[in-house]
């Protein structure tokens, strides 16, 4: 028989495989972007003046532009399905994963209106972080085709004879990264794993308190976490794992930061215990 342990092992691996998946995926359209912008300079280099030299340029920025635009309907394909599917089976997941922990039914919880006034919020705010930074890269992406062709055509025209510098236009316009918002650069995939991360374990941890307050009407939540992550953020002082949170607390806090392995337990056996405050040691 399956033990609650193996079961929430089990389900923490799925959860973590999702991801995973997810992020390959999402990781693998955003080589498109890559492996077009390397073919393209390479095309450039070739690039003489005489005839034929602008209708070189202009078709090998055209099919710059096509895997521009096919890169965009897949990422937006991807992130439909993260968001509408993805996302409310790592909810649902998380609910019946705090159902498991106290021993109660999984049957007690369906998609209310209550837990769907939940997601719904939630996906499309995950959904439109996504969808920003798909944008931002087609933009990037343009940006880059704009000044590539600008760079050829000073050589077709004969006023650059040592033709386009690959090296300065890729550097210019490193489209196999993300820009964070403090300006520093990270790898597409390792931004796509940490905000899938982010994202998979928020939705999961929000199915299981909310069916904790209300399926099985707890007060409390018991943390799981990493022996040093701090409740707010990692570098809090206030440690969590182990802790008693009120469900209040646990709700604003379903997890403290990007990569963080947060998970929670109701704790309705709790609800009449005198003189209980929220990050008590349980």
């Amino acid at each position: 028989m399956t033990t609650p342990v193996q079961q929430d092992r089990a389900n923490r691996e799925e959860l973590l495989a999702l991801i995973a998946l997810s992020a390959a995926r999402l990781t693998r359209d955003w080589g498109r972007l890559i492996t077009a912008q390397d073919q393209l300079l390479r095309t450039l280099e070739r690039i003489r003046p005489g005839i034929g030299s602008t209708t070189r340029v202009r078709t090998a920025v055209a099919e710059f532009n096509r895997q521009v635009a096919q890169f965009e309907r897949d990422a937006r394909a991807f992130v439909e399905r993260w968001a509408s599917t993805d996302l409310p089976t790592a909810y649902r997941d998380g609910a019946l994963q705090a159902l498991r922990r106290v021993n109660r039914d999984i049957t007690l919880f369906r998609w209310t209106v209550d837990h769907q006034a939940a997601i719904t919020p939630l996906t499309a705010t995950f959904y439109v972080d996504l969808m920003r930074r798909i944008q931002e890269a087609v933009r990037r992406a343009q940006a880059f085709a704009r000044t590539a062709q600008d760079a050829a055509r000073e050589v077709t025209l004969g006023r650059n004879h040592e033709g386009i510098d690959s090296p300065r236009l890729a550097a210019d316009h490193p489209l196999s990264t993300v820009i964070y918002a403090d300006q520093s650069r990270h790898p597409v995939e390792s931004w796509a794993r940490s905000a899938l991360s982010w994202q998979g374990v928020v939705a999961a941890n929000s199915g299981a308190i909310n069916t904790a307050r209300w399926e099985l009407d707890a007060q409390w939540m018991q943390c799981v976490d990493g022996t040093e992550c701090g409740f707010v953020s990692h570098q809090d002082t206030d440690h969590a794992d182990g802790t008693i949170r009120s469900i209040d607390d646990a709700d604003m806090y379903p997890a403290a930061h990007h990569g963080c392995i947060r998970s929670w337990i109701p704790r309705p056996d709790l609800n009449n215990r005198p003189g209980l405050v929220s990050g008590d040691p349980t």
